[in-house]
C-alpha cells in the first residue's frame, strides 16, 4: 500500500465517524427556547455528551490533517 491509498481510507473513515458523532450529539435546547420560548440551557457537558464531543474534536483534528497531507503528497 501507498501512503495515498492510506491518507484516503483515513480521510473517508475520519469524515464518516464524524458526520455520525455530530448527528449523535444532542442539544440542551430546542427550537422553542431559541424562539424565546421557555426552556432550559444546559451549557455544561458531563459524562458520556464530554466523551463525544471531545472524540468528534479528535476525529475533525484528524479528518483535516488527512486531507491536507494529501494536498502535500499530491
Amino acid at each position: 500500500m501507498n501512503i495515498g491509498v492510506i491518507l484516503t481510507v483515513v480521510t473517508y473513515v475520519s469524515a464518516i465517524l464524524l458526520v455520525l458523532l455530530i448527528l449523535l450529539q444532542q442539544r440542551g435546547a430546542s427550537l422553542g427556547a431559541g424562539l424565546n420560548g421557555s426552556g432550559e440551557l444546559n451549557t455544561e457537558r458531563r459524562g458520556l455528551e464530554k466523551s463525544m464531543f471531545n472524540v468528534s474534536v479528535v476525529v475533525a483534528v484528524l479528518f483535516v490533517v488527512s486531507i491536507l497531507a494529501m494536498l502535500i503528497i499530491g
